[in-house]
């Protein structure tokens, strides 16, 4: 299945129907006054959560969707047929844009959760409703009033506890394989990794939570270089990033502060989320090689890892399994703006 997480959309909630003119007629009842009825009421157009989707695929091909007109009124009364709202399924973490103007309309992070997108038209009233004592016989009715059009942009961000950052080869597949159900390409070039990939982490008493390994980044991400940029997007919504550092690079301090810098420019908030700092590949080190050590007082901590033999995994895990705690103890007291995922 093809991974697509930006789409546009025109959609076009139903227009009302219009009301109807009309006089009773039946034999031995003079003058039966006016019984025109109302025009049915237009549906609206939802997007609503579905967590059985992982991607926007639905709609790369189908990017018009039509809620039909409602019935006009009729004669004796009889109010026009209304037509049936639409819903639109989209994955969990979905946002939804207004095309030309960019404004923010809703999100969906939650299962049947729905965003209205456009507004049906009301029925217009038939000559009935305009009968007064003093105008026994109008002949005005109104028109139906036209559905709303929107032009809109379906951004998917996934909803993740923990993001790994790195640039490319930097053993962040590797790792959500080891740690997690999840069997991402790898291999030993770079952008193995074309998709954001997702895994669940179980620890013992039943606890777990989601990792999410996105395209390597590179310097210049955050200005769209690369791949990184296209889907930092997907990390927004974690509440604890993991920077992954392998312990062959040439200059370890650099690429922790290359790492950073991408980040910060990409979004300030993202930036200053909780974090640690993964040394991967520890399995490449000699046996005599001595402490690795990398300046980052805002982590809570520097971890040397190696996803192939597995040292050091149990102790990452759990760390990461604190600060996603204390995440979730901050957003309860309403310091952090984000919902808390469990």
């Amino acid at each position: 299945m093809s991974f697509i997480d930006r789409v546009e959309v025109r959609v076009s909630a139903g227009s009302g129907g219009s009301g109807c003119v009309s006089f009773r007629r039946e034999a031995f009842v003079p003058k039966g006054g006016p019984d025109g009825g109302d025009g049915g009421k237009g549906g609206s157009v939802f997007v609503t959560g579905d967590p059985s989707l992982t991607t926007l695929l639905d709609y790369k091909y189908h990017t018009h969707w039509k809620v039909k007109r409602a019935g006009h009124g009729r004669g004796s009364n009889k109010t026009g047929k209304s037509t049936s709202d639409l819903h639109l399924p989209v994955p969990l973490g979905t946002e939804v844009h207004d095309a030309e103007t960019g404004e923010l309309i809703g999100e969906v992070v939650q299962a049947d959760q729905v965003v209205m997108v456009a507004k049906g038209g009301r029925g217009g009233r038939g000559n009935a409703q305009f009968a007064t004592p003093t105008h026994r016989a109008p002949t005005e009715s109104e028109p139906g009033k036209v559905g709303e059009r929107r032009r809109m942009e379906l951004v998917l961000k996934l909803i993740a506890d923990v993001g790994l950052l790195g640039e490319p080869n930097a053993g962040k597949s590797t790792l959500l394989s080891v740690i997690t159900a999840a069997r991402p390409k790898i291999a030993d070039y770079p952008f193995t990794t074309l998709n954001p990939n997702l895994g669940v982490v179980g620890l013992s008493g039943g606890r777990s939570f989601v990792v999410a390994d996105i395209p390597g980044i590179i310097e210049g991400a955050h200005a769209g270089k690369g791949l990184g940029h296209q889907f930092l997007q997907h990390i927004e919504r974690t509440r604890v990033l993991a920077y992954l550092i392998p312990v062959d690079a040439e200059d370890l301090q650099d690429k922790y502060a290359l790492l950073r810098s991408e980040v910060r420019e990409y979004s300030g908030k993202l930036a200053a989320k909780p974090h640690l700092v993964a040394l991967t590949k520890a399995d490449l080190l000699p046996s005599e090689a001595g402490q690795l050590v990398v300046e980052a007082p805002e982590s809570s901590g520097t971890y040397v890892i190696s996803a192939a033999v597995g040292k050091g995994l149990d102790d990452l895990q759990e760390t990461l399994w604190e600060l996603l705690q204390g995440s979730a103890e901050r957003a309860e007291a309403g310091e952090v703006g984000e919902p808390t995922l469990g």
